[in-house]
């Protein structure tokens, strides 16, 4: 953290908002002031702290001086706003809780969880998506106060919470499970040849089945499709196999729609929700909620 004698937020502010906005002419339309000033704010803060804190690129980004000044920024602002809101004076209508969710949990049990808070309380969340062994990245790089990840550790000033597990099976369709896998249910040797739906170039939950199944990673020809809504789809189309949640595999397995082609061999992600480690009554009722619906909703599979 970034020690210093005394901070102007009105400085902060404007360097947040480059970097949220994405640029210094958006963060001046956010602010109702010109961008010369937004710049001339930025620059201020960089001299007051002798840190370069933004690399002039397009769109901005934050050092790591950056990413640590944002990170203050944001749980002040959220500290600032339980306070004003505690004492009768909320700054805002609604205030805005950014989250990091890994792709599967949004797709499937993520809004059940948390419909009931969202409907009664005046949050609004900015979920920002990434796989669910990459969103503590957003947490500790100050992008969001709060993730889902499956790393168990809490990281320092974080607190973890585990919320439940989500059971992965590789799935395709009786077709695809004749072509490909004739000695399925129970295949003796890897499916070299097999066509894979994989989701993005970090899923590695193919490699980890086939390590249980046969002791090593086969490479197989990949197809990508970063959807987890769709991503059922892409394999009912008998083209591709692919690893999906049971949540979304068992209904279209008691249709008949798709087989489980290693019913034996299954990869289980165990997922905790990690947030700052701050006085927040909204963070701390967020997390009570979320993994109270989580546990109900992932319990129902």
């Amino acid at each position: 953290m970034i020690v210093m004698p005394m901070l102007d937020y009105r400085l902060v502010e404007a360097f947040a908002a480059v970097v949220e906005a994405g640029g210094f002419e958006k963060a001046a339309k956010r602010l109702h002031i010109t961008q010369s000033a937004v710049s001339q704010r930025v620059k201020q803060l960089e001299e007051s702290t002798g840190c370069i804190l933004l690399v002039r690129s397009s769109p901005p980004k934050p050092t790591v001086a950056g990413q640590e000044m944002l990170r203050h920024y944001r749980q002040v602002s959220r500290l600032e706003e339980d306070l004003s809101a505690g004492i009768g004076q909320p700054r805002n209508e609604f205030s805005t809780l950014p989250v990091a969710v890994n792709a599967d949990s949004l797709a499937t049990w993520f809004l059940p969880a948390v419909r009931q808070y969202m409907q009664t309380r005046p949050v609004l969340l900015d979920l920002r998506v990434e796989d669910q062994d990459k969103t503590h990245t957003l947490l500790r790089n100050g992008d969001v106060l709060g993730c889902i990840s499956s790393r168990a550790e809490a990281f320092q000033g974080c607190r973890v919470k585990h919320l439940g597990t989500m059971r992965y099976r590789l799935v395709g369709t009786p077709d695809y499970q004749t072509r490909w896998y004739p000695d399925s249910p129970h295949p003796r040797k890897p499916p070299t040849r097999a066509p894979m739906l994989i989701f993005n170039r970090h899923d590695t939950l193919h490699d980890q089945l086939f390590e249980r199944a046969f002791g090593h990673t086969v490479p197989v020809p990949a197809a990508y499709a970063p959807s987890a809504a769709r991503f059922p789809d892409f394999i009912a189309s008998g083209t591709v196999a692919g690893m999906i949640p049971e949540e979304q595999s068992r209904p279209l397995i008691d249709a008949g729609t798709l087989v489980d082609l290693f019913p034996d061999v299954t990869v289980d992600v165990r997922l905790h929700w990690h947030c700052w480690n701050i006085e927040s009554p909204m963070l701390e009722d967020f997390g009570n909620e979320l993994a109270a619906g989580a546990k109900r909703e992932m319990t129902r599979c």
